[in-house]
This record gives structure tokens, sequence and C-alpha cells, in this order.
């Protein structure tokens, strides 16, 4: 695909309000935004590289087309971004829906209108309330529902011909009085109405309709001399009175409000909202908003006002928040210093302060419990040894020798707790003769970071050494002589007690013997240890078959090696034929040899 060419598209862009859009190479919608001015802002993306994040520049790296909507104002502009990018969903746009729908309150558009609950909003089915982002608020509202008004829970198709048809009949709910049988024309639809237009009051969170409405048939009962009917009226009044008594009452003199604070942190924006009706919070909603790019918190906040405004039906004009937004809401923004604006204000940051408090704790949780164990192990290691940095890779030196012959040293290495087997590393002996575990020691150190340091394959986070005080102290002589000590932490581990000593101290720390990370340090100890036994038989071995083979007129330690490198032992030579041994010392050599084993069978 031929390089984009963004000066030819810049050039098309024009200095107007409006939304633009970028597409990748697969034509897909990547990132929507919005602008005062279209020109100056999609123009910045491609002249300030050097001001931008790695995110930002990605983006850019994959800009293949570029589409702009031009639009009458910034708020026209902030409407469409929202719609398109609900739409597209694109990758390197914030996430504006949340993880979970909520559910609404419907009151339906039908003959006897039901209230109902459902997550799916179809605005033809009827005029929907919320979305309630705390249950307990919405079940509250239809339990006192229950208490005020005789509301029908059937789905029956109440329109006045199947009622004159007489194809419905009353129900349990009926003759308990929860229902006044409408579905045989036992109530008007006209006064079960005038209950559904109280319902549509409350749920709008304005509540002095449905008080003037039961105050009024109280006293119409009462004038009438129905007490009974007016007591009941009067419970219904004071049914609504303790609803609004729970409810949080912020100042009368407060109408109508939206509230909006925000919070961030580097990798997300935390939004409160609280829509304020008559002085009172009705509806209460905090989201988590994960950042893409380099969004600030007015763009962040700006989007969604428009987000929770649409969702919960709000025209108030007035938004409280605490931030200034530059940008036409088409209502009053207003930041309050003092009062009760204030306090409410207070009130939304101390909810999304708190959010974001509860979900950077269940993140931590949620990683501590998603963390497998090598990684809780390594952690506990690192408090335990108090090191500055996880040990992620450890190299374990252990000695290896029997009454003093064949010393060999192993070396092998563990990466994020697990067996790096193919780091794994043995050492003949060279420079010491006799059993000297400290020379050993020495040695093997000297030579394994010195090949480290000349071919920078990298130090290991932890050094142990299989032994003592003794054996610690020459290794760290090691890395002296090799400039590394301080450098890499290490330790020695004691096999008596399984005291874990560290250079120039004299006390050893005793970690706890059920302790996970006493336990890897033991298997890194325990496998050090078979790794250079296992390099030591296998040497005696060798050793003994070469021996063997020197009783061979003509063969030496370094033809007897050869042989037992080509053939792997010395029952594959004695079954080769004359011409496979000449291959590698000659026929003369060869002819001795199986002279030799048809002596020894013989």
């Amino acid at each position: 695909m031929p390089e984009f060419d963004y000066k030819n598209e810049l050039a098309k862009v024009p200095h107007e309000p409006g939304v633009y859009r970028y597409f990748d190479a697969s034509g897909e919608v990547i990132y929507v935004g919005k602008a005062k001015d279209l020109k100056n802002r999609v123009t910045s993306y491609f002249t300030n590289s050097r001001q931008h994040d790695r995110k930002t520049l990605r983006l850019v790296s994959q800009i293949r087309k570029i589409e702009f909507t031009i639009v009458h104002t910034e708020f026209d502009a902030l409407l469409l971004e929202n719609q398109l990018i609900k739409r597209y969903q694109p990758k390197f746009n914030i996430l504006l829906r949340d993880d979970k729908t909520y559910p609404f309150v419907c009151v339906t558009n039908e003959h006897f209108p039901r209230v109902i609950t459902t997550r799916r909003v179809d605005r033809k089915l009827g005029t929907f309330y919320g979305p309630f982002a705390n249950l307990k608020p919405m079940y509250t509202v239809l339990d006192m529902f229950s208490q005020l008004f005789t509301i029908r829970t059937c789905n029956y198709n109440l329109a006045p011909e199947n009622i004159k048809a007489n194809k419905y009949k009353v129900c349990l709910e009926y003759h308990i009085g929860n229902c006044k049988g409408p579905c045989e024309g036992k109530q008007e639809e006209g006064d079960y109405n005038k209950d559904i237009e109280q319902v549509h009051h409350i749920l709008k969170g304005n509540l002095k309709p449905a008080q003037d409405y039961f105050k009024a048939r109280m006293v119409e009962s009462a004038s009438e001399l129905a007490f009974e009917q007016a007591q009941k009226y009067k419970e219904k009044m004071e049914v609504l009175q303790r609803f609004q008594s729970k409810s949080t009452v912020v100042n009368p003199k407060i109408a109508d409000a939206d509230v909006f604070s925000i919070a961030s942190d580097e990798t997300a924006a935390y939004v409160n909202f609280m829509k304020v009706v008559n002085g009172t919070i009705v509806q209460a909603h905090t989201v988590e908003v994960k950042k893409k790019l380099d969004e600030t918190d007015p763009d962040i906040l700006a989007m969604l006002i428009i987000e929770f405004r649409e969702q919960y039906g709000s025209q108030s004009k007035e938004i409280i928040t605490n931030i200034p937004l530059d940008v036409d809401l088409q209502a009053e923004v207003t930041i309050p210093q003092i009062g009760d604006k204030k306090k409410l204000l207070d009130m939304s940051l101390k909810n999304v302060l708190y959010f974001r408090r509860e979900r950077q704790d269940r993140a931590a949780a949620e990683a501590t419990a998603n963390a497998s164990k090598k990684d809780r192990v390594l952690i506990r290691l690192k408090q335990d040894l108090q090191l500055k940095t996880l040990p992620v890779r450890i190299e374990c030196f252990d000695n290896s020798n029997i009454q003093g012959t064949n010393p060999v040293s192993a070396m092998v290495c563990f990466i994020g707790g697990k067996p790096a087997n193919k780091e794994y590393r043995h050492f003949s002996i060279k420079t010491v003769v006799g059993p000297n575990d400290f020379a050993s020691m020495y040695e093997v150190v000297t030579r394994r970071y010195t090949r480290v340091l000349e071919e920078q394959t990298g130090l290991p986070d932890l050094i142990v050494i299989d032994g003592g005080k003794g054996q610690l102290s020459s290794a760290c002589d090691a890395l002296k002589a090799l400039d590394l000590y301080g450098k890499v932490p290490i330790i020695g581990i004691a096999k008596r007690l399984e005291e874990i000593y560290f250079p120039e101290d004299n006390l050893p720390l005793y970690i706890d013997k059920k302790s996970e990370s006493l336990k890897l340090i033991q298997r890194i100890r325990d496998e050090a240890h078979r790794f250079a036994i296992t390099y030591h038989r296998d040497k005696r071995s060798r050793n003994s078959l070469i021996s063997e083979l020197e009783n061979v007129d003509g063969i030496g330690k370094k033809t007897a090696a050869k042989l037992l490198k080509h053939f792997k032992g010395v029952s594959k030579i004695r079954e080769a034929s004359l011409d496979e041994v000449a291959e590698v010392v000659g026929k003369d050599r060869a002819q001795k040899l199986k002279q030799y084993f048809d002596t020894i069978e013989q």
C-alpha cells in the first residue's frame, strides 16, 4: 500500500467546527474526535509529533484515511462524536459503555399501563426511567408503588373490545386488594390513569404532585364522611413522606441540577453523576473510563456529561462540576466555592474518590489473586531477603567430589521460579588440586561471571551458594576480583539447619520452614546438587572407561576420549565393525582394539 499522503488530506480540511474520523489500512474507524477548528486539530496530529506520547504516535502511524463532518456548533460536534463513538467503538477512543447493563423502570404505553423493569430499552414500549446503577433505590420505589397504587401486574391486552368481550377473569391480585379488576371492567381507565400520572411524577423525582393528589382525595373522602378511605389516603401520604425522608435532600432552593465530578490517574478517569430534582438526589451513578490516548479531564467529562444527560433524560439548565469546561453544553456550568452547591459538589467528589480507591484496591486484589504461585513466591522471597528487585533470575552453585577424585562444580538457573535447563552449566575444576571446596568455588564463580561480562548476557538477580560461610566468602572474593561485589545480591544456604548467610554477617537468617520462599531456595539448591552429582558420576564413569581403553596398545587418553565421544560407550565400540572403528582411529588401532575385545570375551 502506498504511503499515506497526509499533506494532501490536510489540504481538504476546513477551519470549521466538526467531527473527524481516522481510518486504518483495512478501512476500520480507529478514532473519532471533535474540534472547534477541524483544520487546526487534525493538523496537530501530524505536525507536533515531538509533543505526542507513544500511544498517539501509534495512532498516527496507522492512519490511512481521514473523513470529517462539519456542524454548526461545538455542542453539535460533541453530540455527533458521542453517537459515532458508540456506533463504531474505535479502538483508540475511551470506552463510553459501562461494563454492565443497568435496569430501567418502564411505564408501558398501552391501555391500563403497567410498571415493569427491563434492561432492554425500546422507546416504542413506553416511557423509561433510569438507568438504576444501584438496584436498592429502584426496588424501594417499586415497593412504594405497590403500597400507594393498585397497578395491574398481568400482561393481558386490556383493549376496550377485549374487556367488553369478557375475555379475561380477575385473578388473586384482585381478591387480595392489589388490583381493582380492570380486566373485567371493574375500574375505569381514566381513574386508573390518574394513579399512573402520579407514578410518572414520582419517577421524575417530583413528589409534591403525588402528595397533593392524596391530600385532595383524603379531604374529599373526609367531607363525604368516608373516614376509613380518608385514613387510607393519609397512610399513603405518610408512605410518601417516609420515602422522601430516606432520599438525600440537598436543599429545596436548588431546583433541578446535574452534578458531575471527575478524578483521574494515568490510566483511567472516574466520573460521578448526581441528578438533583426539587432539591433531592434522585439518581447517582459513578463510572470508570479507561484512557486510550492523551485525553484530558475536560474532554472526558464533557463527553460523559452528554452521555449521562442523554441516558437519564435530563434537561436541567444547570451543571455543577469541579473543573472548568471550555465547551458549550447548552446549560449553565458552575464551579461553586461556597454554600449548598459546594456541599453538593463535595458529596459528589467524595463518591468519586471513594469509587476510585475501591477500584484501585480491587484491581490490586485481583492482581494478587490472579498472580501465579511463582509470582507470589518471588515477591515473598524478595521481602524475606530484603532485596531491592524481584529475583526473577536466580543462579545457584554447588561443588561435588568423592574422596577428592574428579572434582566438578555445577550451576543451575531458575527464571521466574522455574528451572531454565538450557542455562545450566557444569565445570571441570582446572586450577585446584585435591578436595578444596573453597578454592573450587572461587574458580567456578570467577569463570562463570568472567564469561557473562565478556558476552554481556546479563547478570542474575540473585546468586545462591550451596554451603556455609566458607564457600560464600570464596564466592564473594571472586565477585570482588571481577568488581561485581555489591552489584549482585548473593547468599549462602547451609545444609544442617537450612540457615541463610549474607556476606560479612556472622548471624544467619532463619526463614520459616513452611515458607514458600525457603522451599524455593531449597529446591534450587537441591537441583544444583543433583546436577553436580550427575555430572560427577558421568565424569567418573567416563574416566573409568578411558582407563579401560588405555589398556589397549597404542590407545592413549586422547584417543580413548575420541572413541567414547563418537560411539557413546565401550559396548558400542565392541559392537562396531572394524571399518567403523578404523574411520575414527585408523586401521592399525582398530585391529588392536578388536583383538583386545576378542581376548576379553574368550
